[in-house]
């Protein structure tokens, strides 16, 4: 009786849980949904008495605004990717596992498995990286997050504004919506900013729509430079083919150490998450290449590292012993084992 009671409890947390974590999505869609309003009607149709600026700015607006909500659905119910089959323990190796109570012996085991998948990354102690809630040794640059509770594919965070685990299945999306958010405050605040400035010298009626504008221009401002800062952390990231994790954790191969592992030089670092195909690149469609489990590394030559095989030489004059500020945002939560 007391057991089920527990259970139940459990049960209760777990989907209050679930319901709490779309609140800061709701808030983001209010905060939109008023910015709509406000700037199409409160601005265009009543502030604005021009038909020509109006039409202007409904149009500019209208562009930025699709793909702002875009790519910000895209970043959100875009699930995402988890190792494939290959790299789960089967049940008898599962089993095995498990029963062995002598710590070295598990580790040979894990090393035995690790000799059959493209594996290259290794814990900070040498060993394999395994996932004991996922039974898997998971692939290069996969992390396991708490909040989703699954083994994420390149996982870069857990982003609560988007109540997702940003990864390779959506890590595009992400940078998009980022960069149209933007977009979409600059513009905003541009355009809004000759109004608030009649407003604030009388030389407009003060109407209702007064209070829309004012507070417009002082929300988009806001989320402006919160918005540049982030992006800004994550062009830089992408600039070194870094995730966030990666970033604060350097990877360990199995040379050791190395933060610029999967720094390839600029251009093919973009290519790694936008694609090859440059008309992609603005477009929340999905473009990055491989399947999320192998990534050429760039301390392995050819004729190691078989991604590279066919793949153009590629000069990089960066200095490798440059040391890389960390950089954190409040809007941004990792969560990793």
């Amino acid at each position: 009786m007391r057991r089920g009671w527990k259970m139940a409890l459990s049960g209760g947390l777990r989907c209050c849980r679930r319901v709490l974590s779309w609140v800061p999505v709701l808030v983001i869609v209010l905060v939109v949904l008023w910015s709509y309003y406000a700037y199409v009607f409160e601005l265009c149709l009543v502030t604005v008495l021009s038909p020509a600026e109006k039409v202007i700015y409904l149009i500019f607006y209208h562009a930025i605004f699709v793909f702002f909500t875009w790519t910000y659905w895209k970043s959100i119910f875009t699930l995402p990717q988890q190792p494939n089959q290959k790299f789960h323990l089967s049940y008898s190796d599962k089993e095995r596992y498990e029963n062995e109570e002598r710590p070295e012996v598990q580790k040979q085991m894990l090393i035995d498995m690790a000799k059959k998948l493209p594996v290259y990354t290794r814990t900070g102690s040498g060993a394999v990286r395994f996932c004991d809630r996922c039974h898997l040794i998971k692939p290069d640059r996969c992390h396991h997050c708490s909040v989703c509770a699954m083994c994420v594919l390149k996982m870069d965070h857990h982003c609560p504004w988007v109540n997702n685990c940003i990864g390779f299945s959506n890590y595009k999306f992400f940078l998009q919506f980022l960069a149209y958010s933007v977009l979409y405050c600059l513009y905003i605040a541009t355009t809004v900013f000759n109004y608030f400035i009649k407003y604030w010298r009388g030389e407009l009626p003060s109407v209702r729509s007064k209070f829309h504008v004012l507070f417009l221009l002082f929300v988009a401002c806001m989320f402006f430079v919160s918005l540049v800062i982030l992006f800004g952390y994550h062009c830089w990231l992408v600039s070194r083919n870094k995730t966030t994790l990666e970033a604060f954790c350097t990877p360990v191969f199995t040379s050791g150490p190395e933060k610029n592992g999967f720094n390839l030089g600029f251009i093919k670092n973009i290519q790694q998450v936008f694609g090859d195909n440059k008309k992609f690149w603005l477009i929340p469609i999905g473009s990055s290449p491989g399947d999320g489990h192998s990534f050429p590394m760039r301390s392995m030559n050819e004729s190691q590292n078989p991604l590279l095989a066919n793949e153009e030489p590629w000069e990089d004059n960066e200095d490798e012993n440059r040391d890389y500020p960390e950089v954190s945002s409040s809007l941004t939560m990792e969560t990793e084992t």
